[in-house]
C-alpha cells in the first residue's frame, strides 16, 4: 500500500477525522424505516457497481452484515466471516481497529447522526491498503442507537490522485519559488561575472534541479563557453577544447544560438548520436540527460544555457516550461549585464586616461596608488590621485574628488588635476598650491566643488607638509603595526573657499619615520550604503592594521571587498606613501613620534622609539637617562595641555656631539620651575630636567611651544657613532 497521506482541509490528519453532520433532536420524529437486514435492494447493485460496499450493523444482537463487494474491501471470502465484527480484526492494524472502535463510540456517545474514517486493511498477500468507511446511526423513538448501516470501500486510487495533486501542487510551488528566487537573485546582479556567479554557486544548480550548468556567449561567429560547473580534466580538454568554438560547429549551445529552439536530450545515448563530440564529456563528467536552451532578449540572441543531469529523465511539460522561463529571465539579466559592462569599461577607460600614467621614482620611499570605479555603470566619477617630483629631491602627493558622478565632473577633475600639478611644481608651499587651486577652481565656468588633500614630503628627512581643504584626514600606520589619525588642519573644499574669501589654507607639519606609512584616500573607501561613515573609518583602519607591509600589496588589500561588508557604490581613489630605511643602510639623524591625548600606548611607543634610536646612534649609555626626561616632559604636555605632544630627538655636533631632545605642545603658556615641600607629589620635573640635562630651555612657537634639553656623548659614543658610519660636517650636525 502506497503511503498516501489522507486528504483534508482543516489541519488534522483525515484518517482519524469524524464527520459530524447533525445533532440529535429529542424531539425529532422517529427516522424512516430502513430495509431489513441483508435484504438485496437496488441501492445495494448501485453501491456495487460503484465498487462500493455495504454493512448492516445490529447493535443490539452484535451481528453484522457484509456484502461481497464489502468482504473483497476486507480481502475476506465468504466463509472466513462470521458475520461478527470482531472477525474484521484480523485484517485491521491494532491502531487502525482502536481509533475505528474511538470514532464509532464518540459518534453513539455525542449523539452524532453519521461518522467516516480512514483506516488500513492488511490484504491477504501482507500488503497494506487503505479503506474508507462511512455508516449512518438509526435511532428509535428514545434516541437510542439500535442499527448502523453504511458503506465501505477501497481508498487507495482515490489517497494516490490526492497525494498525485498534492506532489502537483507541491512541485508547481517549488517551481514558481525556484522562478522567483532566481529572478530576485538575477534582479540584483550587475555585471555578467555577477549572473554567473548567481547561475554557478550551489543555489542556483538547486534552483533549476540541474546537477551541471554550461554557460556561452556569443563573440562574433564564435561560442565562448564562460561558466562551467563542472570544468573538464585538463586531459580532455587538451584533446578537445570546447572553450572557444564557431556557431556553425555541431554541438548543442551552438546549434541553439542557430535555431533559437530548445533542445531536449533524455539519455546519453541520443547526446552522444546527435552530438558525437560531447561522448568523452558525458563519459567523463556522467551527463544522461539534457536541456540546451539559447539566451535571447529583445530579438537578440547573447548565447545559450546548457543544463545537464546525472540521470536519464524524461522531461515534463511542466519543467520544459519552468526551463524556459528562468532561461528568459538569466537573458534579460545578462543583456543589462553586458550593457552595464561595456558602460563601466568606457567610465573606467576615460577616468584612468585623465589620471597619471606613471608614479615619479620616489628617493627613500614607496609609492602605490589605486583607482576603482564605482558600481553605476557609465557614470564617471571626479575622484584622482598624482605624485609630483618637487624641487630638492621632494615629492608632492595629492588625492581629491571633485563633486558629481558625471563626465562633467570627471573633465573638471582633468582640469584641477593639470593645474594643482603645475602650481605645485613651480616650488610654492602647501598652501599656496591649494589657494591657487581653489581660485583656479571658481573661475571655472562651473558649479562644482572639490576636496583635496595635498601633502609636500621630504622622505630624506621624514618631514612632512600637509594642507586640507574638506577632505579625510590621513591615516597613519607606525612601524609596529598601529594606526592613527593624525589631526591635520583644513578648510573648506576648493572653490567654496574663494566664494567665501577663506582660501588661506593653515598647514599641518607631520613627521614620517621610517617604515611608516601615510595613506591617503577619497571618501568611496570609507562610505557604504546604509552604514554611518565612522564604522566605515574604522573598518579602514583594521584593514590597514591587519594588511601586509608592502605599499603594493597593502592597496591590493585595501581594494578588495570585505566580507560582511556591502559592496561600496561611489568611486575611489587612494595613495599610500611609506618611508623606506635610508639607502646604504645609514641611519637616520632625526626620529619624530606623536602622542596623542587619548592614546595609552603613545608614551611606551615613544620610549621604544627613542631607546632604539639611541642605540643606533652609541647613546646606549645616557639612555636611561635621556628616556627618564622626555617622560617627564611628555606627562607635563599631556597633563597640563590640551592636545597631545610632538618628541624629537636629534644628533647633533660642533665641538662635541650631542643628543637634542624637543618636546612641542600647542599650550603657549611657559613651565614654571617650583620648590617643592618634603611632602609634596610633583613640582620636581623641571628640576629633575635641570640636573640631568646639560642644557634646557623653552622656545615659543607660532602656535605652542617648544621645550628642549641636550646631552652630550662621551668618547665611546662618539667612537660607536662613527663605527655606525656617522661623522661630523660643519653646521653642528651630524651626516651619514
Amino acid at each position: 500500500m502506497a503511503n498516501h497521506p489522507v486528504p483534508g482541509t482543516d489541519g488534522y490528519d483525515p484518517r482519524t477525522r469524524l464527520v459530524p453532520t447533525s445533532q440529535p433532536n429529542p424531539s425529532a420524529a422517529a427516522p424512516a424505516k430502513a430495509p431489513e437486514r441483508g435484504e438485496p435492494t437496488a441501492a445495494n447493485d448501485r453501491l456495487a457497481l460503484n465498487g462500493l460496499g455495504s454493512f448492516d450493523w445490529d447493535l443490539d444482537t452484535g451481528t453484522y452484515h457484509l456484502d461481497q463487494v464489502g468482504l473483497e474491501v476486507f480481502d475476506l471470502r465468504a466463509e472466513e466471516f462470521d458475520g461478527r465484527p470482531t472477525s474484521l480484526a484480523i485484517r485491521i492494524p491494532r491502531d487502525d481497529s482502536l481509533r475505528l472502535d474511538a470514532a464509532v463510540t464518540l459518534a453513539l456517545q455525542a449523539g452524532h447522526l453519521t461518522f467516516a474514517a480512514y483506516f488500513r486493511v492488511i490484504c491477504r498477500d501482507g500488503s497494506p491498503r487503505w479503506a474508507h468507511t462511512q455508516g449512518r446511526i438509526l435511532r428509535d423513538e428514545r434516541a437510542h442507537p439500535y442499527r448502523i448501516v453504511g458503506i465501505v470501500r477501497n481508498a487507495d486510487e482515490e489517497l494516490a490522485h490526492a497525494e498525485a495533486m498534492r506532489t502537483l501542487g507541491a512541485t508547481r510551488r517549488r517551481q514558481t519559488d525556484s522562478v522567483r528566487a532566481t529572478t530576485e537573485a538575477l534582479a540584483r546582479a550587475l555585471t555578467v561575472q555577477d549572473v554567473i556567479n548567481v547561475l554557478t554557486d550551489r543555489e542556483g544548480l538547486r534552483r533549476f534541479g540541474a546537477d551541471g550548468l554550461a554557460l556561452g556567449l556569443i563573440e562574433g561567429a564564435s561560442m565562448r563557453l564562460v561558466a562551467a560547473t563542472r570544468p573538464p580534466s585538463p586531459a580532455l580538454k587538451a584533446l578537445d577544447d570546447l572553450s572557444l568554438t564557431r556557431l556553425d560547429d555541431q554541438l548543442p549551445l551552438a546549434e541553439s544560438v542557430r535555431t533559437g529552439r530548445p533542445r531536449f536530450i533524455g539519455d546519453q545515448d541520443e547526446l552522444c548520436a546527435r552530438y558525437p563530440r560531447l561522448r568523452p564529456y558525458a563519459d567523463q563528467m556522467g551527463i544522461n540527460a539534457a536541456a540546451f536552451l539559447p539566451l535571447a532578449a529583445q530579438a537578440r540572441t547573447l548565447g545559450a544555457l546548457g543544463l545537464y543531469f546525472g540521470d536519464r529523465r524524461q522531461f515534463s511539460t511542466e519543467e520544459r516550461n519552468i526551463f524556459i522561463a528562468l532561461t528568459s529571465a538569466v537573458a534579460q539579466s545578462l543583456q543589462r549585464a553586458v550593457l552595464f559592462d561595456q558602460e563601466r569599461e568606457f567610465a573606467t577607460t576615460l577616468q584612468t586616461t585623465m589620471l597619471p600614467r606613471r608614479i615619479p621614482r620616489i628617493n627613500g620611499g614607496e609609492v602605490a596608488v589605486r583607482y576603482r570605479a564605482g558600481r553605476s555603470g557609465r557614470e564617471v566619477g571626479g575622484d584622482w590621485y598624482d605624485a609630483i617630483s618637487l624641487p630638492r629631491r621632494r615629492v608632492g602627493l595629492v588625492v581629491g574628488d571633485v563633486e558629481g558622478h558625471d563626465s562633467h565632473a570627471a573633465a573638471v577633475m582633468g582640469q584641477l588635476r593639470i593645474a594643482l600639478r603645475a602650481y605645485a611644481a613651480e616650488g610654492h608651499s602647501p598652501s599656496t598650491v591649494m589657494a591657487r587651486a581653489s581660485r583656479f577652481l571658481a573661475e571655472l565656468d562651473t558649479e562644482r566643488s572639490a576636496t583635496c588633500i595635498y601633502v609636500d614630503a621630504d622622505l630624506e628627512t621624514g618631514a612632512l607638509r600637509l594642507v586640507r581643504a574638506g577632505h579625510l584626514e590621513p591615516l597613519l600606520r607606525h612601524g609596529g603595526g598601529r594606526t592613527s589619525w593624525p589631526a591635520v588642519r583644513g578648510g573648506l573644499p576648493l572653490g567654496i573657499a574663494t566664494v567665501f574669501e577663506q582660501d588661506d589654507y593653515p598647514e599641518t607639519r607631520l613627521h614620517l619615520n621610517p617604515d611608516d606609512t601615510l595613506l591617503l584616500c577619497s571618501d568611496g573607501l570609507v562610505e557604504l550604503p546604509g552604514e554611518d561613515i565612522s564604522k566605515g573609518l574604522q573598518a579602514l583602519a583594521d584593514a590597514v592594521r591587519s594588511g601586509p607591509s608592502g605599499t603594493e600589496d597593502l592597496a591590493d588589500h585595501l581594494c578588495r571587498e570585505r566580507p560582511g561588508r556591502p559592496k561600496a557604490e561611489d568611486d575611489m581613489a587612494l595613495l599610500l606613501l611609506r618611508r623606506t630605511a635610508v639607502p646604504g643602510g645609514r641611519i637616520p639623524l632625526r626620529a619624530v613620534q606623536h602622542i596623542h591625548q587619548a592614546d595609552p600606548e603613545g608614551l611606551a611607543e615613544a620610549r621604544t622609539l627613542l631607546r632604539q634610536t639611541l642605540f643606533a646612534w652609541g647613546a646606549a649609555g645616557p639612555s636611561s637617562d635621556i628616556e627618564l626626561v622626555a617622560d617627564e616632559l611628555v606627562t607635563n604636555s599631556l597633563v597640563h595641555t590640551d592636545s597631545g605632544a610632538t618628541l624629537t630627538v636629534e644628533l647633533l655636533t660642533d665641538a662635541r656631539p650631542r643628543v637634542r631632545l624637543e618636546i612641542q605642545d600647542s599650550s603657549s603658556e611657559r613651565p614654571r620651575r617650583r620648590v617643592p615641600g618634603e611632602t609634596a607629589t610633583s613640582g620636581r620635573g623641571l628640576l629633575l630636567v635641570d640636573a640631568i640635562a646639560d642644557r634646557w630651555g623653552v622656545e615659543p612657537l607660532g602656535t605652542g611651544k617648544s621645550v628642549w634639553c641636550e646631552f652630550l656623548l662621551g668618547e665611546q659614543a662618539v667612537a660607536a657613532a662613527s663605527a655606525a658610519g656617522l661623522s661630523a660636517r660643519p653646521g653642528g650636525r651630524w651626516k651619514s
